[in-house]
């Protein structure tokens, strides 16, 4: 890969670190807001709590995943939740791109994409005459 396409790479890697890793503190803490199907004949409080009546919403059950180590947009056991927030965010970024990277590693081991000598070697009508490649081309000066 050119050094132009590393720099591209590694300033795109940057901006989503510093993204993740900042930025995401600053968003909103209710992403997936209300279900108000789940809410049909509940009262809400202006905290989001549902108070009084008989609601689909109390039955409703934690993920699967709730007890996992980046669950709720945080790391458990990190205390301060503002470093907690940029690291769920900067290890996930770091996992996605991982994943991304070894794919597209795995697809170019299989030979998916051309090579630079690939495409230098002309196909079909487009074969250079003997004496055009064999001749040298003069320097020009300016």
């Amino acid at each position: 890969m050119k050094n132009r396409s590393w720099a591209f790479l590694a300033g795109g890697l940057l901006v989503a670190l510093l993204l993740a890793g900042v930025v995401s503190n600053y968003a909103s803490s209710h992403p997936d807001g209300l279900d108000s199907s789940l809410l049909k004949g509940c009262t809400v409080d202006a905290d989001d709590n549902i108070v009084g009546g008989s609601c689909p919403a109390q039955q409703a059950k934690d993920h699967e995943l709730a007890d996992s180590p980046l669950a709720d947009y945080g790391v458990r056991g990190v205390r301060n939740s503002f470093v907690s927030t940029g690291l769920s965010g900067v290890l996930g970024v770091l996992v996605t791109f991982a994943v991304g990277a070894g794919v597209f590693w795995l697809l170019r081991r299989r030979g998916g994409t051309p090579t630079d000598a690939d495409a230098a070697t002309p196909t079909g009508d487009a074969m250079p005459a003997e004496d055009d490649a064999a001749t040298p081309r003069a320097a020009t000066t300016s």
